[in-house]
């Protein structure tokens, strides 16, 4: 798996460096994020770890301009600062993960695998299509598409929908979604689920009369044709 760090405390970035590469992940690297922008956009790797605080361009304004260039690749955001504030600017941004320092390196990896495992394309022979209503994604290709228009989603997006459309007109509680999406099985006291959704609201609804992604106050959300 090709990943690249993002990082300019060289202390770190040597140990993500070798711990990766131990793993088995080529691994390259960015110490500012100018330097970061340009090799993501000359090459494709499989995940990006990104700092936040970085020179000549900071981490969010980073994740900001790849997402409006529509790269996908998952991002795991490292941050010193454990602000409520900032781990959702970070998610809203298009991050997929979020990871305060300091911290262990096996849960890095964790979350790295965990990254690439919802990226990877379904593979199954019973069923490649999933459809509701005027929706359908295809888990081979990982598009979607809403009376005939694509919609372009990122991991975590993709993951909810795909929860969503395999339980049609059932609701489904914040606390489902924080196991089943970010494999969570404790409340990390944020409104991540709340963000993800209305990220997801903003593709499958914003540009069409029909809202089918609804919500159940005090409970959860529901993926229902009015």
């Amino acid at each position: 798996m090709k990943t690249l760090i993002i990082e300019d405390d060289s202390k770190i970035l040597e140990f993500l460096d070798l711990g990766l590469r131990e793993a088995g992940y080529q691994v390259e690297s960015a110490t500012d994020g100018l330097m970061g922008f340009e090799k993501i956009k000359k090459a494709a790797y499989d995940i990006i770890i990104l700092d936040v605080m970085l020179p000549l361009m900071d981490g969010l304004t980073l994740l900001k301009k790849i997402r409006e260039e529509k790269i996908r690749t998952p991002v795991l955001i490292l941050s010193a600062k454990k602000s409520l504030e900032e781990r959702v600017e970070g998610l809203q941004m298009g991050g997929d993960d979020y990871l305060v320092k300091p911290f262990a390196f096996t849960e890095l990896l964790a979350r790295v695998q965990a990254l690439l495992r919802r990226a990877a394309p379904v593979e199954t022979s019973l069923e490649t299509t999933l459809t509701y209503g005027d929706l359908i994604m295809d888990l081979e290709k990982r598009e979607v598409f809403r009376q005939g228009k694509k919609i372009s989603l990122q991991v975590k997006e993709f993951a909810l929908l795909d929860y969503f459309m395999r339980n049609p007109e059932k609701v489904i509680t914040k606390s489902l979604i924080l196991e089943k999406v970010w494999g969570y099985d404790f409340d990390p006291q944020t409104n991540v689920v709340d963000v993800l959704v209305c990220r997801l609201r903003n593709k499958v609804d914003k540009d069409f009369n029909e809202k089918v992604i609804q919500t159940h106050r005090g409970v959860g959300y529901v993926l229902k044709q009015a």
